[in-house]
């Protein structure tokens, strides 16, 4: 399994459509051309945005990780509102726009997009291995949120970031239910998998706001036994 962090390309939430497109489609032909046999697009802003007009550019299998919204709104009481929280290029798109349309059809006026690129930022910095220094940040999210829509009674962690957060928003709003996308496309990945073993190789981007010595770090404070390669795309 070869891991990508291309970090160079931080922040996502502030690029274009069209920048986000060209900053993925770099990542997904380096993964190829290192004889990868399927992508998953690890993100849920150009996966909702950008995923179609990138798969006729890759010749191998390229999943994306998309919000939840029909199981979602089934888990959740039918007076309760869902909210979906991701990156603004995300919230802001036609393309999340429609998919909360087709996915909830006669219900989507349950269903708002929030950005939160603030709460994306505690992540990418390695601010989130802080507990302290998060609380006040999700508080303010949370009371943004419910003064937006009063009935919100579920939350899509709708940017690979925000799961890390999960915790620490659930200790805040424990009567908000959480949604991580990714655990779909683990389950649409799996008839792309061999039996057998290997290795992990990770690889990593950097840039001056997001230096290789800052992710060597918070790898570290997280226990992972994982040394990730500098390159460039």
């Amino acid at each position: 399994m070869v891991y990508l962090a291309d970090r160079a390309s931080f922040p996502y939430g502030a690029k274009s459509e069209e920048a986000l497109l060209s900053s993925v489609e770099r990542a997904a032909l380096a993964l190829e051309s290192l004889g990868a046999s399927s992508i998953i697009l690890a993100s849920n802003a150009p996966s909702v945005t950008v995923l179609e007009p990138l798969r006729p550019r890759v010749s191998v299998p390229i999943l994306g990780v998309i919000p939840p919204v029909g199981a979602a709104l089934a888990a959740i009481p039918r007076d309760h509102t869902l909210a979906v929280a991701g990156a603004s290029v995300l919230a802001h798109s036609d393309a999340l726009r429609q998919l909360i349309s087709d996915a909830a059809g006669d219900q989507a006026h349950r269903v708002h997009a929030v950005a939160a690129d603030a709460l994306i930022g505690l992540v990418e910095s390695g601010a989130f291995l802080d507990r302290a220094k998060i609380r006040r940040p999700i508080a303010g999210f949370l009371a943004a949120l419910h003064e937006r829509s009063p009935q919100v009674g579920g939350l899509s962690l709708s940017s690979t970031h925000l799961p890390w957060l999960a915790a620490a928003i659930a200790e805040q709003a424990p009567d908000l239910t959480l949604f991580d996308p990714a655990d779909d496309v683990v389950a649409e990945f799996a008839p792309l998998t061999t039996r057998g073993s290997g290795r992990l190789v990770s690889l990593a981007t950097a840039s001056r706001s997001h230096p290789i010595d800052e992710f060597h770090s918070m790898l570290q404070r997280l226990r992972l036994d994982i040394t990730p390669a500098l390159i460039e795309l």
